[in-house]
């Protein structure tokens, strides 16, 4: 197949309730990413700790993406 399917027409941006809603998870979850970084820098567990923060930061740019294009 050359491309992608002609009965594919452009994609409908996401109602707002629903973006604000998906937002409003991303941010719950990088709260928790945030939290379990916090923890574990406490505890020295250093690696789990930047994989979480990095976690905490990809999950609030992927929320704020979804909101923001739909």
């Amino acid at each position: 197949m050359d491309g992608p399917d002609p009965g594919l027409g452009p994609r409908e941006p996401r109602p707002w309730l629903e973006r604000l809603g998906l937002g409003a998870v991303a941010l719950l979850m990088s709260a928790l990413f945030a939290f379990v970084a916090i923890a574990a820098g406490y505890g020295g567990e250093w690696i789990l700790a930047a994989l979480s923060a990095v976690g905490a930061v990809m999950t609030i740019a992927v929320g704020f993406i979804t909101v923001v294009r739909g």
